[in-house]
């Protein structure tokens, strides 16, 4: 690649604001932060709903009638946070809203989003959530390097429905398959996701600038009135289902209120489950109420002291993370998902009930510590991105890769030999392929019904033919 040439990478992910859910929020910072100095052309592809899913999905409701209008609100969002204008690019793919499954799918095949000439890195924010159903253009034969981040631990939510370990050790081998075939190198950011081909464990996340600052003035203030910074008890914040660690959290309260006599606790979220977590709270004998969700910087949470979250479903917990930097303590699992926080004093682990008493017990009658710069630093985005370029190293990647596919080429003319990995992948591939593009076959592995190709009001929302073009071809090279 010619020096003055910028790389390109495309950052596709599952979720957008004004949903507050983790891959809306980190995939966003992460462009915010790669496309700051201007080195890399970045451009954020997020999902664009129609209203009557935004209205199931976006709180406080917020709709937007153009994609223009949601990209303005985006743009705004980050910037009020960071500080610095956002130098990337944002487009959008068709999505439909699974209301039962509460996720956001891709309806077509959404690498048709990027232009050819712009094809250069794809990072695939959740890549088997965005390759389960994928029918159309083969990622790696449209992107000279695809990228996997593992957001989310799918196996742990699937145990929990019915007949959830079939299913769980069906999924195992369905996020192998699709990996395997669409990415070439994959980022897990904690040990707490399954073991994949050709990745590597870091957490390339970083946290809201804006928490650092509450951090920091929380830190004044503590200092300046005498270690009263923290007037208010403990809460949780997060999506409000079961599987986020609601379920959890109630268990042990209810288990050992009596010997927990003093602590109030707020429980913060929207969800499907939030009449069921209001109920359950209703009957334990602590004073624990419940609150519709709100973002986590808002002046509201900054006097908690005390931040509970024993879920073990998380694979590197957002809210975990922004209290910490908020000056606040942390009672958390000792589980691998949480293994990033366990460097920081604030932070600490549990095992059982009776540890959970015990470190609530000490927080209560404790102060937080006061973060050093370093830690500050490894909290922030700037030190993720510093983690992300270095664990991709895309330069070295991407000149092996061609350097790798030039000379499998000229192998194979000149001598005739077969490359049985590269066949045996590209069958694999073309199975996906058919398989996914039968109607019955999708509905079969949970797919939306009509989500082979998006409907008319989609396309013309976003401005894209109906149907999208060139769905017919199937490239494996």
């Amino acid at each position: 690649m010619p020096m003055d040439k910028k790389r390109q990478i495309a950052i596709f992910t599952t979720a957008s604001l004004p949903w507050m859910t983790g891959t809306a929020v980190n995939p966003l910072f992460r462009a915010g932060y790669l496309g700051r100095d201007g080195e890399r052309k970045v451009t954020l592809v997020i999902p664009w709903l129609s209203l009557k899913d935004q209205v199931l999905v976006y709180p406080n409701q917020i709709t937007f009638q153009t994609p223009s209008e949601q990209e303005a609100y985006v743009r705004r969002w980050l910037e009020e946070r960071t500080g610095f204008l956002s130098g990337f690019n944002i487009t959008f793919y068709p999505g439909k809203f699974d209301k039962e499954k509460g996720s956001i799918w891709p309806v077509g095949d959404i690498t048709e989003i990027i232009p050819d000439e712009q094809a250069d890195i794809a990072v695939l924010e959740e890549p088997e959530h965005l390759t389960w159903y994928h029918h159309g253009r083969r990622w790696k034969s449209k992107f000279r390097l695809v990228i996997g981040i593992v957001h989310t631990n799918y196996l742990e939510y699937v145990k929990r429905e019915k007949n959830g370990r079939f299913q769980a050790f069906l999924l195992k081998y369905l996020n192998s398959w699709v990996i395997q075939i669409y990415c070439h190198k994959v980022i897990r950011l904690s040990a707490a996701t399954q073991d994949l081909p050709k990745s590597i464990i870091c957490n390339v996340h970083g946290v809201n600038p804006k928490f650092l600052e509450i951090g920091k003035k929380k830190q004044e203030q503590q200092q300046q009135q005498e270690n009263q910074a923290f007037s208010k008890g403990a809460y949780f914040i997060g999506k409000m289902v079961w599987s986020k660690g609601y379920k959890e959290l109630l268990q042990l309260l209810s288990k050992h209120q009596k010997q927990l006599t003093g602590l109030t606790v707020d429980l913060y979220g929207s969800g499907i489950d939030s009449e069921k977590v209001q109920e359950k709270a209703k009957k334990l004998e602590l004073p624990v109420e419940v609150y519709p969700g709100r973002d986590h910087a808002d002046p509201l949470f900054h006097d908690y002291k005390l931040f509970l979250n024993p879920s073990t479903s998380d694979v590197v917990c957002t809210t975990t993370a922004e209290a910490l930097a908020m000056g606040k303590i942390v009672i958390c699992s000792n589980h691998p998902s949480n293994e990033f926080f366990m460097q920081f004093p604030n932070c600490r682990t549990i095992n059982d009930g009776d540890g959970f008493v015990k470190e609530i017990q000490k927080a209560m009658a404790e102060v937080p510590v006061p973060l050093s710069e370093e830690q500050r630093h490894e909290l922030s985005w700037e030190s993720a991105t510093e983690r992300f370029l270095k664990v991709v190293d895309l330069e070295h990647i991407a000149s092996t890769r061609k350097l790798s596919r030039s000379s499998t080429k000229f192998m194979s003319m000149s001598f005739k030999i077969p490359d049985m990995k590269t066949s045996m992948e590209d069958a694999s591939a073309y199975m996906h392929y058919t398989a996914s593009g039968i109607e019955a076959a999708r509905k079969v592995f949970g797919a939306i019904p009509g989500s082979l190709e998006p409907d008319e009001e989609l396309c013309k929302e976003l401005g894209i033919s109906f149907p999208m073009a060139n769905r017919s071809s199937f490239r494996s090279s």
